[in-house]
C-alpha cells in the first residue's frame, strides 16, 4: 500500500517559528487553554498561531440562524467537545435556554414540547444525561436492508413525516488533534478522500458547512473562505493532560505527555494498520509487516519508577501504558475484523484497533462493531436499567429491527440484526455495515465524559470494564486501575 508522509508540525497552518516557540512550552497564553477536569488538568494549544479561545475566526462566529456556533458544542474547557456535566451545567444556568438545546438535533424528538422548563429538561433529558445530540438519517435507498421494526422511547424514530428517519443518538466529536484523523464523523459520512494531502482538509471543509447547515440551521451554504478558516483553526488545534492528580506534571522526569510533545508527531497514513490497509481496498493484503503494537511511548520514562506519592501515580500510568501496548487480546466476532478477513480469531492488543502512534485513533478509515450498539437483552439487577450483554446501559435508546433484502422478512430463517444504531451502514447502504462506527482519537480523553459514540460509558472505568467483559480478559482489579490511570493520562 502506498504511504504518505503527513508532517504535523510543518502544516500551511502555521510558521516554523510559531510552532517550535509552543514546542518548547513557551507559555503562549492567548494560544493556549488550560482545562481543569477530574484527573488534572488539559492543555489546548494552537500552532498554527491562533488563539484558542476569544477569536474572530469563524468557528466562532454566528453564521446560522438558531444562535449556535462551533464553539457551542466544541468547547475548549471540554476539549473542545461537551461534557455531560457541562451540558448539564449549562441547562441550570440558562434554564434550557442556552443555544445548545434546541429542538432539532438537540431534543429527544424534533417534536417535543418545550414550552416550560420541566419540558425542555424532559425533551433535552439524552443531551442532559450522555451529551449525545439525535441525528436524524433514513435508510439509503438502495440499501441492502429494510427497516423493519422502530422502538422509540421518544415516539418518532422510523415512522415520521421527515424522510421515514432513524433518531441516532451520537456525541460530538473533539475538534482537536484532527491533522491525526483519517474519517471524519462517527459513520464517516463526511470522508469523501482517502489518503492525500489534502484530504483531510476538503472533508473537514464540507464538514463545517454541514454543520452550519444543519446544527445551526443556516438558511445558505457558507462560503469556501469562511469553510477555510474554520479549518485552518481546527487542524492547528493540540490537546492533550499535562497534570494528573496523582502522578503531578506528565511532562516532567522522562515523560512525554501535554499538546506540545504531540505537535511534534509525525502522522503516516495507514503506516501501523495492522491488516496493511482498509478492508474494503483493492490492494489489501491482510498483514502489514511493519504494524508494531507499542503505539504510546510517552510515558515509558517511568517505567522503572518504584516508591510512593508522585512515583506511585506515574507508575500506574506506566503499567497502564504497558497494558494498553502489549496486553494479548483474543479479538472474536467484530464486525469489520473478523468478518472482513474471514478470520475467527485475531490475536492482538488495545493498539491493534487503536494503531495510529501517540493519538490512538486508526491509521486508516476503519468502522468496527464491538458491541457497543448491542440491543438490551435483560433488565439489570438492582433496578439500575436495561442493559445489553455487555453491561452498558441501552434502556434509553432507541432499537431497531434490520432485515436483509432477498430474505422473507418476518418469517421463519430470515436475516435480521437488532441494533441501537446501524452507524457505517445508514452512508453505505451495506449489510456488513450495520452497527460499524469508528474509534475516536484518546488524546484528551479526561474532561469530555460519557465515553462512546453514543454515551453509554459513563466514566474511564465503565469503558474498562466494557472491554474486560467484551473480550473475556479477566483483568485483575490492579490492571483495570493502571489500564484508567494511563487513560486519563492521554
Amino acid at each position: 500500500m502506498a504511504r504518505l508522509r503527513i508532517v504535523l508540525t510543518a502544516t500551511s497552518l502555521a510558521t516554523t517559528v510559531a510552532i517550535i516557540s509552543l514546542a518548547r512550552g513557551d507559555d503562549h497564553e492567548e494560544k493556549a487553554f488550560k482545562a481543569k477536569n477530574e484527573s488534572g488538568v488539559a492543555r489546548t494549544i494552537n500552532v498554527g498561531g491562533f488563539p484558542v479561545v476569544a477569536s474572530d475566526n469563524p468557528f466562532f462566529l454566528d453564521l446560522g440562524t438558531n444562535g449556535r456556533r462551533c464553539v457551542t458544542c466544541h468547547q475548549p474547557a471540554n476539549n473542545m467537545t461537551v461534557s455531560a456535566a457541562s451540558v448539564a451545567d449549562r441547562f441550570e444556568a440558562s434554564d434550557g435556554k442556552d443555544p445548545i438545546f434546541r429542538p432539532n438535533d438537540g431534543a429527544n424528538s424534533p417534536r417535543a414540547d418545550v414550552s416550560t422548563r420541566e419540558a425542555r429538561r424532559r425533551a433535552y433529558s439524552m443531551l442532559i444525561a450522555k451529551g449525545v445530540f439525535r441525528v436524524g438519517l433514513p435508510v439509503p435507498a438502495n440499501a441492502e436492508f429494510v427497516l423493519a421494526d422502530a422502538a422509540d422511547p421518544y415516539g418518532y424514530a422510523g415512522r415520521n413525516d421527515d424522510g421515514n428517519q432513524l433518531s441516532l443518538f451520537r456525541r460530538p466529536l473533539p475538534s482537536t488533534n484532527l491533522a491525526f484523523l483519517t474519517a471524519v464523523m462517527w459513520d464517516g459520512r463526511e470522508t469523501f478522500q482517502k489518503g492525500s494531502v489534502d484530504a483531510i482538509h476538503f472533508d473537514l471543509a464540507d464538514q463545517s458547512n454541514a454543520a452550519t447547515e444543519g446544527h445551526a440551521q443556516s438558511s445558505a451554504p457558507i462560503d469556501q473562505a469562511t469553510r477555510d478558516q474554520i479549518v485552518a483553526y481546527e487542524l492547528g488545534l493540540r490537546t492533550a493532560q499535562v497534570s494528573d492528580h496523582a502522578a503531578g506534571d506528565l511532562r516532567k522526569d522522562g515523560a512525554a505527555g501535554g499538546p506540545e510533545a504531540l505537535a511534534q508527531q509525525v502522522f503516516v497514513f495507514g503506516e501501523n494498520d495492522p491488516l496493511g490497509c482498509d478492508a474494503q481496498a483493492a490492494n489489501c493484503t491482510g498483514f502489514n509487516p511493519l504494524f508494531s503494537s507499542i503505539v504510546f511511548t510517552e510515558f515509558d520514562g517511568w517505567a522503572r519508577l518504584t516508591g510512593s506519592g508522585r512515583n506511585r501515580g506515574r507508575s500506574a500510568i506506566a503499567r497502564g501504558q504497558q497494558l494498553f501496548n502489549s496486553l494479548p487480546i483474543a479479538i472474536t466476532g467484530v464486525s469489520g475484523i473478523n468478518d472482513d478477513f474471514g478470520v475467527a480469531v485475531v490475536m492482538g492488543t488495545c493498539t491493534t484497533c487503536h494503531d495510529t502512534a501517540h493519538a490512538g485513533n486508526h491509521s486508516v478509515p476503519a468502522p468496527l462493531d464491538v458491541g457497543v450498539v448491542e440491543p438490551p437483552v435483560a433488565i439489570a439487577d438492582g433496578g439500575d436499567g436495561i442493559h445489553n450483554r455487555f453491561g452498558l446501559p441501552v434502556g434509553d435508546l432507541p432499537v431497531y429491527t434490520l432485515c436483509k433484502i432477498r430474505t422473507d422478512c418476518g418469517r421463519l430463517g430470515e436475516t435480521k440484526k437488532v441494533v441501537t444504531d446501524p452507524g457505517r451502514a445508514l452512508i453505505t447502504g451495506k449489510w456488513k455495515d450495520v452497527g460499524r462506527v469508528k474509534g475516536p482519537i484518546l488524546r484528551g480523553l479526561s474532561g469530555r465524559a460519557p465515553y462512546f459514540h453514543n454515551g453509554a460509558a459513563a466514566t474511564l472505568d465503565d469503558v474498562v470494564n466494557f472491554y474486560d467483559a467484551r473480550f473475556e480478559l479477566e483483568l485483575s482489579d490492579q490492571q483495570k486501575a493502571d489500564l484508567v490511570a494511563f487513560l486519563r493520562a492521554l
